[in-house]
């Protein structure tokens, strides 16, 4: 493997970042997961412009959207893989052992793994952790990642592939790493940015393409929904088909597999959108 260091395609047993990294010591670092497809990254524009909103919500410089461009280019060159996940990592860069930055300048790495097709549906778990909305960090994509390891190790043990949280105030939120849509009366809705969800770049799209109402939901939505679906870059638009014990008959459902059938004839006709 070959991976993108500050400047430079590298080794993988050479590309080392420094353990006084600051995104490695606080969690001081934003990112972004790309779909690739046969060697061309799918919605660059948009996972760019988030990465620079999100290093921009933490205080950190913004990047050089030109060198990761470059990156993003010269490790899908050099690793070729039918379908992979790349991911941009942006962090605070060397600085001291503690929530201070340094000045030494951010890191950039950029690196690529083989990775499958999702499955069509899957089984999802609520957890009793809350996001919060009125958080410091809300809606921006940051490596201090660690609840949602701890909510989606819970998934894996019921043996779901996901975990979805409400906020403070009781509202529908969003999962671990994706965001959720549910049909009542027929009409599709997700929940606003307001409710401290990350503004998925998949989310936005399926908003765009296929209609979906932005709705201020309760989390019992999830038990009135009668089709829920879950939004992602490497889940595309994937049916749920269990929440905690409820099966959801029929998944995906019409209005899901609707919201599928447009997303993949959008995306397939146009590859930065």
């Amino acid at each position: 493997m070959r991976i993108w260091l500050d400047g430079a395609l590298r080794d993988a047993d050479s590309a080392q970042v420094s353990v006084f990294d600051h995104g490695l010591t606080v969690g001081d670092g934003v990112f972004e997961t790309l779909k690739a497809e046969r060697g061309t990254a799918f919605a660059l524009t948009r996972h760019v412009e988030r990465l620079t909103r999100s290093a921009r919500g933490l205080g950190l410089p913004d990047p050089d959207a030109d060198e990761v461009r470059r990156a993003c280019a010269a490790v899908l060159e050099a690793n070729p893989v039918p379908l992979g996940r790349l991911r941009i990592t942006y962090t605070g860069g060397i600085s001291p052992l503690g929530s201070d930055r340094g000045d030494n300048g951010p890191t950039l790495v950029v690196a690529v793994g083989e990775t499958t097709r999702r499955p069509d549906t899957t089984a999802v778990i609520t957890v009793p952790w809350v996001r919060n909305e009125r958080s410091a960090v809300a809606g921006l994509k940051t490596t201090s990642y660690a609840e949602n390891v701890v909510a989606l190790a819970a998934a894996a043990r019921a043996g779901a592939s996901e975990a979805l949280f409400a906020n403070t105030v009781g509202r529908l939120c969003e999962g671990t790493g994706s965001n959720v849509f549910v049909v009542l009366d027929g009409e599709l809705h997700t929940p606003p940015v307001a409710s401290g969800c990350l503004a998925g770049i998949t989310r936005a799209l399926v908003v765009e393409w296929a209609g979906a109402k932005e709705t201020d939901l309760p989390f019992e939505a999830l038990e009135q929904a009668e089709e829920i679906f879950l939004t992602s870059t490497l889940r595309d638009v994937q049916a749920v088909h269990r929440v905690d014990g409820r099966t959801t008959a029929g998944a995906p459902g019409p209005v899901t597999a609707e919201a599928m059938r447009i997303f993949d004839a959008h995306a397939g006709a146009d590859l930065d959108p």
